[in-house]
């Protein structure tokens, strides 16, 4: 029998297209409801991102029903409505058996609503909403779950988890995401099945690790993977962080991996807030060089070279998670420039100009400001940057080129490699306002170039 739990009085006006999409499935005689996460966001007092429809109707009725529709998953039951611009997704009841490769089923028949249901993760992501009366029907006990801040699997955690093996690390990420606990059961049952996790894509396993630290709580989630032992499978190389100590001057907060849970500590989260993605995996591994390179000497601890090695480590990982070319160059970046920072007021202006105009310098500035307080605290050069971006007008930070590749075969040059260190010295000397005009930069390079190398082949 339903379990008439809760009611909700309205639905949120970014709903009533979905609202719609379901009355019209009722209408034509078939059972509807929302179900899963916006279910369970508006039970929280929050407005969900999307909404998920699940119908009686079978896969060719719901395309007879709607002019514009995708079936992404018409075997499962799954199809696309296209309604105003946006797509919901709108599945059949649906069962599913014989998970034999820990992620996809071998055989899917289409059910009831109660048995849609209990086929789903945890009870906090099993509840239906009818949205013309505003009744929750609740046949697993999520409305407590919710309640009492729990993650818990929709019966036996062991069949859950079998079925798809990434629920081990959804059971974090909710956890983490929501501010919830684990139950013990599950959390113990995710423990015993931990190197199962290996047989997850990586594709799968990146889009839940970047949910789990730009959906908020990124701190207790890698706590939470490392209490699992999820974290020592998926990423050993921030496991090893931990213990790693680090020079009390200037991190009297203790290890790396201490001073990496502070930094992720501050990122935001929450609702409309997501932390940026490359900027939350900069944090993570920024400082990913120090377990390898930490030394000791009379004078103290050292991590020679650390970012050097901690950019080859981030690629790697990077590369094994099936990242894309756009995002490991954005974070490699991250993790190559982040000790910079330290030397900006020192450093002569050419280099200072081109640390600023940096693609994506805001992730830059960002990290580093996490950086400081994750640590000491100071922010003198952050604010030193900050000062200097609105002090320096787009021109002074991209001034149009005083000579170009064309001007330097017209000069008499041979194209070659050489061309692009002549550019760079050109370029450098007009943004310390050395030289100011295309005149002053051809003397430049013929006084540094011109002279004695006629016969080196420089020259045609």
């Amino acid at each position: 029998m339903n379990t008439l739990t809760n009611t909700l009085e309205k639905i949120p006006v970014s709903g009533e297209v979905a609202v719609g999409i379901i009355h019209q499935l009722r209408q034509a005689g078939h059972e509807a409801y929302f179900v899963g996460g916006c279910v369970r966001d508006l039970l929280r007092g929050i407005e969900p991102g999307d909404y998920d429809i699940v119908t009686s109707a079978r896969p060719d009725e719901v395309q007879a029903l709607f002019p514009h529709t995708v079936p992404v998953g018409a075997s499962f039951g799954v199809v696309l409505v296209i309604e105003e611009g946006q797509s919901y997704e709108v599945a059949t009841f649906r069962t599913e058996d014989g998970h034999e490769d820990g992620r996809r089923p071998s055989q899917v028949k289409f059910a009831t609503a109660r048995e849609d249901v209990c086929r789903r993760d945890f009870t906090v992501n099993g509840l239906l909403l009818d949205p013309e009366t505003g009744r929750i029907i609740d046949y697993v006990g999520g409305c407590q779950d919710i309640e009492r801040r729990l993650i818990r699997t929709i019966g036996e955690p062991e069949a859950r988890l079998t079925e798809d093996y990434l629920r081990m690390l959804r059971a974090v990420r909710f956890a983490a995401n929501l501010s919830f606990e684990i139950d013990q059961q599950t959390f113990d049952a995710v423990k015993r099945h931990v190197p199962a996790i290996r047989r997850i894509s990586a594709e799968r396993i990146r889009e839940e690790l970047t949910r789990l630290l730009t959906g908020g709580g990124a701190r207790r989630g890698m706590e939470l993977l490392a209490a699992t032992c999820l974290l020592a499978v998926l990423l050993p190389e921030v496991e090893a962080m931990r213990g790693v100590a680090q020079p009390p001057t200037f991190h009297p907060e203790g290890d790396v991996w201490e001073h990496t849970m502070r930094m992720l500590e501050l990122l935001p989260g929450g609702v409309g807030r997501k932390a940026d993605a490359c900027l939350a995996w900069g944090v993570v591994m920024h400082d990913i060089g120090k377990p390898c390179t930490r030394s000791e000497d009379e004078s103290g601890v050292h991590f020679y070279g650390h970012v050097r090695k901690g950019e080859e480590i981030a690629g790697a990982i990077l590369r094994r998670l099936k990242f894309s070319r756009a995002e490991m160059e954005t974070i490699t970046d991250l993790v190559h420039c982040h000790m910079l920072f330290i030397h900006v007021k020192e450093m002569r202006s050419n280099k200072l100009k081109r640390l600023l105009r940096k693609p994506r310098f805001d992730l830059h500035l960002e990290l580093h400001r996490l950086d400081c307080l994750g640590s000491h605290g100071f922010l003198n050069n952050y604010e030193f940057c900050k000062t200097k971006l609105a002090e320096l007008a787009t021109e002074e930070l991209h001034p149009p080129p005083l000579i170009t590749g064309h001007d330097l075969i017209a000069m008499g040059f041979r194209p070659g490699p050489i061309f692009s260190e002549i550019l760079k010295v050109v370029e450098d000397a007009q943004l310390d306002g050395e030289i100011l005009t295309g005149d002053e930069a051809r003397r430049l390079v013929m006084a540094r170039w011109g002279r004695g190398v006629l016969g080196s082949g420089l020259f045609f």
